[in-house]
C-alpha cells in the first residue's frame, strides 16, 4: 500500500487481499475508503477479514433490502433472501438474484417468442423484453447507456454498502450510498473505514 493513500481499490482474489489487507492494517495503515471487487463481494471473505474489514465499502447489485419483486412468485427481496439462508445455512449472495432473473427472463422469453426454436424469432424477443424482475426492470431499451451499446446492454440499480460487524460476530451489508437508484432504501451513512 502506498503511504497517505486515501482509497484502496483493485480486482483481487481474496486470499491475497485479506493476507495484505491485515499485514497493511498491522503496519498502521489506514485509508478513508477500500473497494476490492470479488473479495468484498462474499459476507464469508469479509469474515475471514474478521474486524479489519469495518465499514469497507461495496458496489451492490443486489440485497434483501431492494424494493422489486418478480412477476412469478409472491415474494419479496426479503423473503427470497430468508428463504436461501434457511434452505443452505449460509448467507444470501448478491448473484443468487441474478441467477433467479435469468430463469425468469428464460421463461419470460420463451412464453412470448412465436417459435421457441427459431432463433431470430427468440433474439426479437429478448430484444423487446421489458420485464420487472428481482433486480429491477429488464429491457434494452438503450435506457442509460451510450448508443453504440443499446442493443445489447441493459442497467439494472447499482447501489454503495459498507459492510458492518454486528455484535454477533457476522457482518451485515448496510446500504449507505442511493444516489442512483433513489427508489432502494438507505439503511446507513458512509464512514471511514478507520
Amino acid at each position: 500500500m502506498v503511504s497517505g493513500a486515501e482509497i484502496v481499490t483493485g480486482v483481487v482474489i481474496p486470499p491475497d487481499f485479506t493476507t495484505v489487507w491485515n499485514q497493511a492494517r498491522q503496519q498502521g495503515f489506514n485509508s478513508k475508503a477500500a473497494t476490492v471487487a470479488k473479495v468484498i463481494l462474499f459476507p464469508q471473505s469479509v469474515e475471514a477479514l474478521g474486524v479489519n474489514s469495518r465499514n469497507l465499502l461495496s458496489e451492490v447489485w443486489w440485497s434483501a433490502r431492494h424494493p422489486y419483486t418478480s412477476p412469478t412468485i409472491d415474494e419479496t427481496a426479503v423473503d427470497l433472501a430468508a428463504g436461501f439462508t434457511a434452505a443452505t445455512r449460509r448467507p444470501w449472495t448478491q448473484p443468487i438474484v441474478f441467477i433467479h432473473a435469468l430463469f425468469k427472463m428464460a421463461a419470460d422469453v420463451i412464453t412470448r417468442a412465436p417459435d421457441p426454436f427459431d432463433p431470430e424469432g427468440v433474439a426479437e424477443s429478448i430484444a423487446a423484453a421489458n420485464l420487472n424482475t428481482m433486480v429491477g426492470r429488464v429491457a434494452w431499451d438503450g435506457a442509460g447507456v451510450p448508443p453504440f451499446a443499446a442493443k445489447n446492454v441493459c442497467k439494472t440499480p447499482l447501489v454503495g454498502a459498507r459492510w458492518r460487524r454486528k455484535d454477533d460476530g457476522t457482518f451485515d451489508l448496510v446500504i449507505v450510498d442511493t444516489t442512483t437508484a433513489t427508489d432502494i432504501p438507505n439503511a446507513g451513512k458512509m464512514e471511514a473505514v478507520v
